[in-house]
């Protein structure tokens, strides 16, 4: 009789543990970090069809929140929100400022928002710094494609904290995502609604699986990067200097025909 109590007592307890990605992190103090974006999106790497004028080939501003795994910007699979539709529709922020900020609020998920300015190419960097909590270790963000349809780069619910301890510097390699909400093939397609609504998608180089997408290179196995994040842990020492703006150096990025 004792054994069972002890054990209906102990996992009575275990079922009523927070589960989620941020569960594990016991990391005593606030991080900060420096957040660079790195765009990669050539005509060398990506010559089909790519923009040269109204307008050319440029990333939106970046809009990010760090969070617990209570709340979620976007998801690949799953149905994008009013607000990051009008983001990687219309590259207009208002409606999911808002969306993250009532979750803030109704459910204490998230620690702060931040955003960097938009590039006005399709290759350079923009940076910014943003601050993770041991109960909000999470990282997510949205880059809009310009032009585009409906089309992102992103990362959803990075997270930076490692048991103890927060990561160093991680880089992680984007690639660009249909938010499900227009059914333009091409970068510069006229808005033409999906009705019903689609769920994010990822863009490869044989999905959607038809020549008049622009991303559509069946020569390839994969698609190369089109953009890279790096974010780096900021020594107590550096708190309140400006980021460290790191010129991370674009690798040959180039789509080769032969390559199959």
């Amino acid at each position: 009789k004792v054994i069972w109590t002890l054990l209906v007592t102990i996992l009575g307890y275990a079922s009523s543990l927070p589960v989620g990605d941020d569960s594990l992190c016991t990391a005593e103090d606030l991080a900060k970090y420096s957040i660079i974006f790195t765009g990669k999106w050539s005509q060398t790497a990506f010559p089909k069809q790519y923009p040269l004028y109204r307008p050319p080939a440029q990333w939106s501003s970046l809009l990010g929140v760090t969070h617990s795994s209570d709340y979620s910007m976007w998801k690949k699979n799953e149905y994008a929100s009013n607000g990051v539709r009008d983001f990687a529709e219309k590259g207009e922020a208002w409606v999911l400022m808002k969306e993250i900020e009532e979750a803030g609020e109704k459910i204490q998920s998230v620690h702060g928002i931040f955003s960097a300015p938009a590039i006005s190419s399709g290759t350079g960097q923009t940076s910014t710094e943003l601050e993770v909590h041991p109960r909000h270790p999470l990282v997510s963000f949205v880059v809009r494609i310009v032009p585009s349809p409906d089309w992102f780069v992103g990362i959803d619910s990075l997270n930076l904290c490692e048991g103890d301890h927060w990561v160093e510097e991680v880089s992680v390699d984007l690639f660009p995502y249909d938010a499900g909400t227009d059914s333009g093939f091409t970068f510069s397609s006229p808005n033409f609604a999906t009705i019903p609504q689609d769920t994010v998608t990822e863009i490869t180089c044989s999905s959607p699986s038809h020549p008049a997408n622009s991303f559509y290179y069946p020569k390839l196995k994969i698609l190369p990067p089109i953009a890279q994040v790096t974010m780096v842990k900021i020594k107590k020492s550096q708190l309140g200097l400006p980021a460290p703006y790191l010129n991370v150096q674009a690798k040959r990025n180039e789509i080769i025909d032969t390559v199959s």
